[in-house]
């Protein structure tokens, strides 16, 4: 039987764009994209360390760790008043915004940040007591300020966790404990991952077309069926690049039909919340069919296009090639025609 989600989840998760830019824009996005195209959640970076301000003095950054402390920064120039400043402006278009903690990767200050600090390789800090005591202060610190706002839709633990050859259970484990403190704080939001989607043995009689390869053997330390079962998880993620992952683009129809089966094994929702395609390859093509997927044949609660470019003064500045623009066919398809086909799929409910 097709899974029925909550009204209230359906219409949070029906239409999500993701923006992943500098804050400073995203008060445009929310003008120029969001309200014209009827998105509702974008996904913005709720982190940004750094050991050294000195090495990077025109970054933004929210805050610092060294051999000094663990210091939070409120220069409104550079610091945390930033966010502030994109979380008001989000409440006040409607938008919600779903905020991840940590970064895997070093842009923005990601995990080394904090085994710079704290001690060990990338790997341990899953299990360094000193670093997580630091990360759940940084938790504390931005959950209770952001809290208490309509704008926020989730808490997300990192972006891309991975734990490279370590045992899936390590970041089960850590994604347990840090999601029931999150909930602690703030029962009243749910709390995401932010994985990839990573699959293991766990998986081979749930999913279709199960194969012993790079995704599906838990090499970077993940096990996506393990995470969604933990209670204080209220939704799944995954992403899709298969380019980068040594697999041919119509294997992402697959990918994503079986973490849709997951989903309705263990009866939650679950979020494409990152898909892109380079722009040497057939973006429009390759997406449609993925969207088409997800809309027609499975019941995953929504996608979110990697990423939202943006036009400065001087010109394009996509960050990477897989941005799409304002304005663009790319983005009237497989954004604005997208989000309606989804929002005609669910029912939209009465609060």
């Amino acid at each position: 039987m097709e899974r029925q989600l909550p009204l209230k989840t359906q219409r949070h998760l029906n239409l999500i764009v993701e923006w992943q830019y500098l804050l400073v824009l995203l008060v445009v996005g929310i003008n120029l994209t969001a309200l014209k195209t009827g998105y509702k959640v974008a996904r913005i970076w709720g982190f940004n360390t750094q050991n050294d301000p000195s090495q990077r003095p025109y970054d933004n950054y929210f805050q610092v760790l060294n051999s000094s402390g663990q210091y939070f920064n409120y220069n409104p120039q550079n610091g945390i008043p930033r966010l502030d400043y994109a979380v008001a402006a989000a409440q006040k278009k409607g938008i919600q915004l779903i905020l991840p903690l940590l970064n895997n990767w070093d842009e923005l200050g990601g995990i080394n940040t904090y085994t710079n600090v704290y001690g060990g390789s990338h790997n341990d800090f899953f299990t360094n007591t000193a670093a997580q005591t630091a990360y759940k202060n940084y938790i504390k610190f931005i959950v209770n300020r952001y809290k208490s706002s309509s704008a926020i839709f989730s808490w997300e633990l990192c972006n891309e966790p991975r734990c490279s050859g370590c045992n899936p259970s390590i970041i089960t484990k850590w994604a347990s404990d840090t999601s029931a403190y999150i909930k602690s704080l703030d029962p009243n939001h749910m709390v995401s991952l932010g994985d990839e989607g990573w699959l293991t043995s766990t998986s081979a009689n749930t999913v279709p077309n199960y194969e012993q390869s790079y995704a599906y053997t838990g090499y970077e330390g993940v096990d996506f069926q393990a995470n969604l079962a933990i209670k204080t998880l209220d939704y799944g993620t995954f992403h899709l690049y298969p380019n980068h992952w040594g697999y041919n683009f119509t294997w992402g129809n697959t990918w994503i039909e079986q973490h849709n089966a997951i989903g309705k094994a263990l009866n939650k929702p679950v979020l494409l919340e990152e898909f892109g395609v380079p722009d040497w390859e057939d973006r429009l093509g390759i997406g449609q069919a993925w969207e088409n997927t997800v809309s027609t044949k499975t019941s995953i609660a929504g996608d979110m296009l990697w990423q939202f470019g943006t036009n400065f003064p001087s010109g394009a500045n996509p960050f990477d090639s897989y941005s799409v623009y304002w304005n663009t066919t790319e983005l009237n398809v497989l954004g604005n025609k997208h989000a309606k086909d989804m929002t005609a799929r669910w029912p939209v409910a009465t609060l």
